[in-house]
């Protein structure tokens, strides 16, 4: 059961403070951030809040003070003073603004993917239809395991997180059907390449690693899916991407308010 700091919402119309609805299920959109320190910081956050802006008006969630709204929710629940480990996540609908802050637990290596047929809905977008993986997760051990959504016999992404699979030091992806998210895309700008493939359930054990990446788990290595039999067999690509991603977090700069 996830630890929470703080669950609010407020009408988009006026801001005013309303009871917390944590929008699951509703026609919108959400994003999740570590925030972490005090005076705290927000590791990639610009990059959130445009994905979160752009995503919002393809879902028709338009009004012209949206970003001023949005950074002033979360100005007024985010404290200087306080030292911070959590995901900061904000979530809206046509209506309805609300922001969460649940303790972030982080990755062990003794980490196991579990398989689960199952595509998100309009998975270009980080909307908010989860609540079948969130009856999945709920179950489950988030530092030690998550599930590996599958369709038509190929892996696109975990419940959390984007995958990147290697082989013979290669990286890949999957080619279409998931959400890009901003850890992600921060990789793509470090790594030479990365290449776009299908990555079909029978070809998984061609590969070394698999490698978790997101705002949520950070970088993590898949040891095990024991559904298939598949092992780790190296943890070189992993230690690579950790130092990139270690050194993006050494240089965040903290939150203005």
């Amino acid at each position: 059961m996830a630890t929470y700091l703080l669950k609010k919402s407020y009408q988009l119309k006026d801001l005013q403070e309303v009871s917390f609805k944590d929008l699951w299920g509703d026609n919108g959109i959400f994003t999740t951030m570590w925030i972490f320190g005090k005076s705290p910081k927000i590791l990639f956050f610009e990059n959130h809040i445009k994905n979160l802006i752009r995503s919002l008006q393809v879902y028709g969630i338009k009004k012209k003070s949206l970003k001023k709204d949005i950074l002033k929710v979360v100005n007024i629940n985010i404290s200087k003073q306080k030292s911070y480990n959590h995901l900061l996540r904000i979530a809206l609908n046509k209506k309805i603004i609300s922001i969460s802050l649940r303790k972030r637990i982080p990755p062990k290596l003794d980490f196991n993917l579990k398989l689960v047929n199952l595509k998100r809905e309009k998975p270009k977008y980080k909307n908010l239809k989860y609540k079948k993986i969130l009856s999945y997760l709920i179950r489950m051990d988030n530092s030690k395991s998550d599930i590996g959504l599958i369709n038509k016999k190929k892996i696109l992404e975990t419940g959390t997180s984007n995958l990147l699979f290697i082989k013979d030091d290669k990286v890949f992806s999957p080619s279409r059907n998931y959400y890009e998210g901003n850890t992600f895309k921060f990789f793509k700008t470090k790594i030479n390449k990365i290449i776009k493939k299908d990555i079909y359930i029978k070809e998984l054990n061609n590969y070394d690693e698999i490698i978790l990446v997101g705002s949520g788990k950070g970088v993590a290595s898949v040891k095990t899916i024991n559904q298939i039999g598949w092992k780790r067999k190296s943890l070189r690509q992993f230690k690579i991407f950790s130092r990139y991603y270690h050194s993006a977090v050494k240089k965040c700069t903290k939150y203005k308010f």
